[in-house]
């Protein structure tokens, strides 16, 4: 499933789970909340903002979309 800019998104988290909101898709290495990820175009990464205001970067199989 592709996620794009705008969808809602629920995930597993160690407190529980977790839900955001896709706000880019990256296709080139980066860093977020001072974590850095791996991205390419074969293997984008949802940078996620999460209902608190924190980002958070995630691959799609790792992500549900939430209506």
């Amino acid at each position: 499933m592709a996620l794009k800019v705008g969808d809602h998104v629920k995930w597993k988290s160690h407190g529980g789970e977790a839900r955001g909101r896709v706000v880019q898709v990256a296709h080139t290495d980066g860093e977020v909340g001072g974590f850095h990820y791996r991205a390419s175009r074969d293997d984008p990464r949802s940078i996620v903002e999460l209902q608190d205001g924190k980002h958070a970067a995630h691959t799609g199989e790792a992500l549900t979309k939430v209506e």
